[in-house]
């Protein structure tokens, strides 16, 4: 008994779970990136020239400039400056605007203590203050390659000491992406995808269509949360999944406005039900499955207890913001968190011959044959960046470099119950396969599936934890 204690302790089986939820932009339904990385940064540049009146040069973007973007970078808005932290808040790397500093501007700039605004950044893993944003999705990082370009401008033309274009860039957001923008035709982002949806959404792989009927099958509730308003929720879920993706779900809540759908306590956003993708009446509680908007995760976790006859019932999240999805899902509702993390695409390495002697229906299916080539897909390794997983602190000339966790690394370790490139990467496998789980007493590498990113693999030995 006690030793079957110990190996769910240390695993991970979708088995356990009674319920399964997903994100829906980057975890169910997977986009083109370098088709909507370049949409989403003329849809904010294209506002800033027109509308704010910046330097129309930002609407011309030199074919490797995505390069530039990377998840986990922080801007520190005043200064203009993007940031890559390692785990204990140094700086590993700098560029002010789109310009990498060298190791010693960076040790003169930062010297080597933890960065300012840190303590708040990793205390809650928040994506933004006054003075700082996180850039932690693919829906935000175009825009950091904008602003790193903005601030190029504004040095050009003045000698800048403070900067204070993030307003403008904030307003560039809300008129993209706010929620009557579908309904509306209104700015350049939602029109694009309406009418060309070929161009930017990937189709769900028959194998995760099959994965998600078994999930449903097992007797699994299944939920779709997302944050994006009811009608782009339709037109991905359509195109991705057909005109009967309701039935693959028990509940889908759309708008939900996370990361407050987990963290809005005891003043949570009540749920609101839908009529013709339009907002209607506050419900007091959530008593039956269906569509809903807004709402909060302990309303949904009473229903989850009502549906599944269990005071305690199990609950596994799939998200690929660590903001939205993954740190408020665990921290504020104890779920099972599974992080989708397309940049372990970009960091093969070959699977341990230890587990090539597995039966084949016990391993998942890798999707290097699908994966675009790496030239293809921007984010996954940026060459200005370097590994979002490790660096070297950057050390002064002749002295010995040594490798460190990124802050982003340390994240995933600490929130996530297993990391995965995509869903296809497990769709194959038995419902009860158990997988390793990242834990305090386990190797830092034990919850990425299939394989680690190579990054910390080859440097296990060397990597320093601090």
């Amino acid at each position: 008994m006690q030793q079957q204690q110990q190996q769910q302790y240390s695993s991970f089986s979708l088995a356990d779970c009674d319920a399964v939820g997903f994100d829906l932009d980057h975890t169910l339904c997977r986009y083109q990136l370098p088709q909507s990385a370049r949409l989403i940064y003329d849809s904010f540049a294209q506002y800033l020239v027109t509308e704010k009146g910046y330097d129309e040069d930002l609407l011309t973007l030199a074919p490797d400039s995505l390069d530039f973007c990377c998840k986990g970078l922080v801007l520190d808005i005043e200064e203009g400056n993007f940031l890559k932290l390692a785990e204990d808040g140094t700086v590993l790397r700098a560029s002010h605007g789109t310009k990498s500093m060298t190791s010693e501007e960076l040790l003169e700039t930062f010297g080597t203590r933890e960065w300012k605004h840190f303590n708040t950044i990793s205390g809650m893993v928040s994506r933004s203050g006054t003075q700082y944003y996180l850039y932690d999705n693919y829906f935000d990082l175009p825009g950091a390659l904008l602003c790193a370009r903005v601030v190029d401008s504004l040095d050009q033309h003045d000698d800048q000491k403070k900067y204070d274009f993030w307003k403008d860039m904030v307003a560039a957001i809300q008129h993209n992406y706010k929620i009557s923008a579908f309904k509306e035709d209104c700015g350049t982002y939602f029109p694009e995808v309406k009418n060309h949806p070929d161009k930017y959404l990937q189709r769900c792989p028959e194998s995760v269509k099959k994965w998600l009927k078994q999930l449903k099958s097992a007797g699994k509730i299944l939920l779709l949360i997302t944050s994006s308003h009811s009608d782009y929720c339709r037109l991905l879920c359509e195109h991705i999944l057909g005109n009967d993706f309701e039935e693959y779900f028990d509940i889908v809540i759309t708008n939900a406005l996370k990361p407050g759908f987990f963290s809005h306590t005891p003043n949570q956003r009540p749920f609101r039900t839908l009529e013709n993708d339009e907002e209607q009446e506050a419900l007091l509680s959530l008593d039956k499955p269906g569509w809903y908007s807004q709402g909060n995760a302990i309303q949904l976790y009473e229903l989850l207890k009502k549906m599944t006859g269990k005071l305690d019932p199990k609950v596994v999240y799939f998200g690929d913001s660590m903001h939205s999805d993954i740190f408020p899902a665990r921290h504020y509702s104890n779920w099972e968190t599974v992080f989708i993390l397309e940049e372990l695409l970009g960091d093969k390495v070959t699977v341990p011959a230890e587990t090539e002697s597995e039966p084949l229906e016990k391993k998942g299916k890798y999707e290097s044959s699908s994966a675009p080539p790496l030239n293809m897909s921007p984010y996954f390794v940026s060459k200005q960046w370097g590994s979002f997983f490790v660096d070297r602190l950057p050390g002064l000339e002749n002295a010995e470099e040594t490798l460190v966790r990124t802050w982003s690394c340390r994240c995933i370790t600490t929130y996530s119950t297993i990391a995965i490139p995509s869903l296809e990467a497990i769709a194959d496998l038995p419902l009860d396969y158990r997988f390793a789980r990242f834990s305090s007493n386990s190797s830092p590498t034990a919850g990425y599936y299939p394989s680690p990113p190579r990054a910390l693999l080859s440097n296990e030995e060397s990597v320093t934890m601090k």
